[in-house]
């Protein structure tokens, strides 16, 4: 199965990090690591206002929706003021894109490499589609959401559904979900990445692979550190950084209440 491009400077060896399986009758694309990531400090944890009940719902909602394919353009400039590969403002995470080729893309945000993830999003844009994107150009994805009088006090990256474009084309929409167990194990597999790109062999049930039903072989992700820049309580924007640090952000993803 042929790997969609990813970014050439970002892209390392293929990782097998399960190492040798526990048994002879455990392959390693089905022998669990044990999870352990650490729990985020207080600094950046999302605690969700809304309850899990209510967000199984609107991704039920969700997964009953198409899968996009936009054709996104891209274009240049930008007045995001990055010094010495920092963002002004912004405090450094961890970000991971990651999917099975043809299914939803998914975003996990941690404070680093070793934690649990502070934010997990599925977007309706299939991986292979996205990675491609982003080595060709610059993408920018905007979430956006209804602003209520009534949920003042709930945090923008908390809101459970978002409208989703892709450099301004509408591409479906962007929820919040719970990690499940696939997501954990994708983190886990990964917890001594910085920052890459590659594949890793894994079975997902409808998680971490993103789309409805099981889900099998490679699974493709891109890893890399994101500036998280907070401009009020209803803007927060994610920059994914460059290594080089010469050319600013390749992917940003903006939250937007409206």
């Amino acid at each position: 199965m042929a790997t969609p491009p990813l970014t050439p400077r970002m892209l390392i060896p293929t990782l097998s990090p399960l190492g040798s399986p526990r048994s002879n009758n455990k392959s390693p694309a089905t022998a669990r690591p044990e999870i352990t990531l650490e729990k985020p400090s207080g600094k950046n944890k999302s605690t969700g206002s809304k309850s899990t009940k209510l967000l199984r719902r609107v991704r039920s909602v969700f997964r009953s929706l198409p899968i996009m394919s936009p054709m996104c353009k891209f274009p240049g400039g930008g007045g995001t003021r990055v010094h010495e590969n920092h963002v002004h403002g912004g405090t450094r995470v961890t970000g991971t894109v990651f999917g099975h080729r043809k299914a939803r893309v998914n975003l996990a945000i941690q404070e680093n490499p070793r934690s649990l993830p502070i934010l997990v999003l599925e977007l309706a844009i299939p991986t292979a589609k996205l990675l491609q994107d982003l080595g060709v150009g610059l993408v920018r994805i905007a979430l956006e959401c209804e602003k209520k009088p009534s949920e003042r006090t709930t945090k923008i990256v908390d809101e459970p559904i978002w409208a989703l474009y892709c450099n301004g084309k509408k591409s479906g929409y962007g929820v919040k979900r719970q990690p499940t167990e696939e997501d954990l194990v994708v983190m886990q597999m990964l917890h001594a990445v910085s920052m890459g790109a590659g594949v890793l062999p894994v079975t997902s049930s409808g998680g971490g692979g993103g789309g409805g039903g099981k889900q099998e072989g490679d699974l493709t992700y891109m890893r890399a550190h994101f500036e998280r820049v907070i401009g009020s309580r209803d803007s927060e924007t994610y920059y994914m950084m460059n290594p080089d640090g010469n050319s600013g952000p390749e992917l940003s993803i903006f939250f937007v209440r409206v």
